[in-house]
């Protein structure tokens, strides 16, 4: 894949205003949000280039000049700095369910709730999301690492909803079919983005997460056009 002169300019404004928040920091956060952000750009780009298998944890903090005990300050494994970019989207999203109006329709609130933090993320964030999706959807114990990783965060999100609704509310089975639904639209809507990570437009997701809620009524009372079941085995 090649990039274009565009492309590498749009990365450079958001390098470029990346620093100016960063510089507004104490010292010591700098220091600490750099090198994380380090340790997760250059393990992105070596598990891309190298592949997830052949890329050790001394490949790592080799390039980006760390001990290994730095690295476990910011980091429990190799799949969870290739998962970060989602554990940041997923971490700012239970903020803003914990602070958001959770009146109306469910798959409303949890709509809003995604496009709202789509829009909070950092400048860079998308590039990062998109090096890392490729590789989750290539690598089979980054699949697996972010299906658990899935599982932990629905149980996270339900455990918040039942401390802000009142209790039949929140154990309503409604409310664990909601979210599911609410998963399953926003993996159609990753699907269907696969962005290059040069060019991750984050106007585009949103725009797919939105048709993909919109598309949730319709599926849900889609019937299927077939021709009648199969015949079973003949007998003799």
């Amino acid at each position: 894949m090649t990039t274009t002169a565009e492309d590498r300019r749009t990365a450079g404004d958001s390098r470029t205003a990346e620093e100016h928040r960063l510089r507004e920091l104490p010292l010591r956060e700098r220091k600490r949000l750099r090198t994380r952000r380090a340790l997760i750009e250059t393990a992105l780009a070596r598990y891309t280039r190298d592949g997830f298998e052949h890329t050790t944890l001394d490949d790592l903090t080799d390039a980006v000049e760390v001990s290994k005990r730095t690295f476990f300050r910011y980091f429990s494994s190799k799949e969870d700095v290739a998962l970060a970019p989602e554990k940041e989207f997923w971490a700012a999203c239970l903020d803003v369910l914990g602070d958001c109006d959770l009146s109306g329709p469910v798959l409303d609130v949890f709509r809003r709730a995604l496009i709202t933090t789509l829009e909070r993320m950092d400048e860079t964030w998308e590039h990062q999301f998109a090096r890392s999706r490729h590789l989750v959807e290539t690598t089979p114990a980054l699949t697996a690492a972010s299906l658990q990783y899935c599982a932990e965060t629905s149980t996270a999100i339900l455990g918040l909803l039942a401390r802000r609704l009142p209790p039949g509310d929140a154990d309503d089975v409604r409310l664990r079919i909601a979210l599911e639904i609410t998963v399953a639209a926003w993996r159609c809507a990753l699907h269907d983005w696969a962005a290059p990570a040069a060019t991750a437009d984050r106007a585009h997701l949103i725009a797919l997460t939105d048709r993909a809620f919109a598309a949730v009524p319709e599926a849900v009372g889609h019937t299927a056009a077939g021709h009648g079941a199969s015949p079973g085995p003949r007998h003799a």
